[in-house]
C-alpha cells in the first residue's frame, strides 16, 4: 500500500502579502497579474515597500498539498529551503498543516530562503514578484525514492523546469513513482514558463498520465488556438484538465471529453486560485471520482479560496463538497 496518497515537488517559497492600489504598482514598476522573477536586490527592495505584510508558507504545488491535507489525503513534499529563519519556518508551517516535508532544511546553504512579494489590489489580481533563492537549486539528489516511490500521485509544478536540475528531479521522481505502481502528473505554471521551454514540455507531456493548465498555457504550449491545443494535448497526454477565466472547465481522458460550468465570483484575491483548483481536482482523481465530479471538486476548492485573502483554504471545503453532493 502507498504510503503517500500525493507527493508533490516543487518551489519551497515564503508568501509575503501585501494590499496595494494600481499608481503603487505603476510606482514600483510592477507588471499587474503576472510573476516575475527577480534578483535578491530587488526582492530585498520590494520586500521593504510593503504594508501591513503577512507571510506564509507557499509556493504552488506546497498550496495544492496544503489543499488536499485539508481534505484528509496523506501528503508529502520534496522541497528544498536553507536553514535560515524563514526556511526553519517554511518546513515547521508545511509539517503543522500536516503534510510531510521530506527535506531537512540545508545547514550552510548557498542561497537564501526563497520568498515570492505579492501585492494585491483592489480587483483581486494579484502581481508577483519571486526570488527563488535555494528553492530553485532542487536536485536529483533531493528526491528519495522511498517517498516518490510509495506515491499513489505525484505532482510536478511547472516552474521547476526553469533549471535543468529540476528537470531531473522530476524524472528521477516520476520513474520511482512509476515503478511503484503510481500515476505522475504536471501543472503547466505559467505561459511565460512554458515559452522558455515549450520543446521539452511537448516531450513530457507524452510521457505523463495528466497535465493541467490554463488556456493561456495550453495555447502557449501549441502555438495555436485552444480548440487545437487541446485537440493536440488530448492525443499526447493520458489526461488533460484546462481551466478559462469565466468558462467551462474542459477535461479531456481518451475518448471522454466533459465540460464543468464555474460560477462566476468576484474574487477577493485571486492567488492560489489555480493551485487549489487543482486540489479539488487531484482529490477527486486520487479517490476514483469522475471527470466531471473532480471537475466540480476543482472549481468549488478555486471558489472558497478566493473568496478571501492568501492561498490556502479557511472554510471547510469537504463540507463545501458535502453541500453540493459530491462526496
Amino acid at each position: 500500500m502507498s504510503k503517500y496518497q500525493v507527493v508533490g515537488i516543487g518551489n519551497a517559497i515564503v508568501d509575503v502579502i501585501s494590499q496595494c492600489d494600481d499608481g503603487f504598482l505603476s510606482r514600483m514598476a510592477i507588471d499587474k497579474g503576472v510573476m516575475q522573477l527577480v534578483e535578491q536586490d530587488r526582492g530585498e527592495f520590494l520586500y521593504e515597500q510593503m504594508q501591513n505584510r503577512t507571510q506564509a508558507p507557499g509556493g504552488s504545488v506546497a498550496n495544492t498539498l496544503a489543499g488536499l491535507g485539508s481534505l484528509g489525503l496523506s501528503t508529502a513534499f520534496i522541497g528544498r529551503v536553507h536553514d535560515d529563519a524563514l526556511g526553519r519556518f517554511y518546513a515547521a508551517e508545511m509539517a503543522e498543516d500536516g503534510t510531510d516535508f521530506v527535506n531537512p532544511p540545508v545547514a550552510g546553504g548557498e542561497l537564501p530562503t526563497s520568498r515570492s512579494m505579492i501585492f494585491v489590489s483592489p480587483d483581486g489580481e494579484r502581481s508577483m514578484n519571486t526570488y527563488l533563492g535555494i528553492s530553485a537549486e532542487l536536485g536529483p539528489e533531493d528526491v528519495d525514492d522511498a517517498v516518490a516511490g510509495q506515491a499513489e500521485l505525484l505532482f510536478l509544478e511547472g516552474y521547476l523546469y526553469d533549471k535543468d536540475k529540476g528537470k531531473e528531479a522530476f524524472l528521477a521522481a516520476a520513474r520511482a513513482c512509476r515503478a511503484g505502481g503510481g500515476k505522475a502528473g504536471i501543472a503547466l505554471s505559467d505561459p511565460f514558463c512554458v515559452d522558455r521551454h515549450r520543446d521539452d514540455f511537448r516531450k513530457l507531456v507524452k510521457e505523463l498520465d495528466y497535465v493541467i493548465g490554463n488556456s493561456h498555457e495550453w495555447e502557449s504550449l501549441y502555438q495555436t488556438d485552444l480548440s487545437s491545443a487541446l485537440e493536440q494535448a488530448a492525443a499526447d497526454a493520458g489526461m488533460v484538465v484546462c481551466t478559462r477565466s469565466g468558462h467551462d472547465v474542459v477535461l479531456v481522458r481518451g475518448d471522454e471529453l466533459v465540460e464543468v460550468p464555474v460560477d462566476e465570483i468576484v474574487p477577493v484575491d485571486a492567488t492560489g486560485a489555480g493551485d487549489q483548483f487543482a486540489a479539488g481536482f487531484l482529490y477527486g482523481y486520487a479517490t476514483g471520482a469522475s471527470l466531471e465530479v473532480s471537475g466540480r471538486m476543482g472549481c468549488i476548492a478555486a471558489a472558497e479560496v478566493i473568496s478571501h485573502f492568501g492561498a490556502r483554504p479557511e472554510r471547510d471545503v469537504m463540507a463545501l463538497f458535502r453541500e453540493a453532493g459530491l462526496v
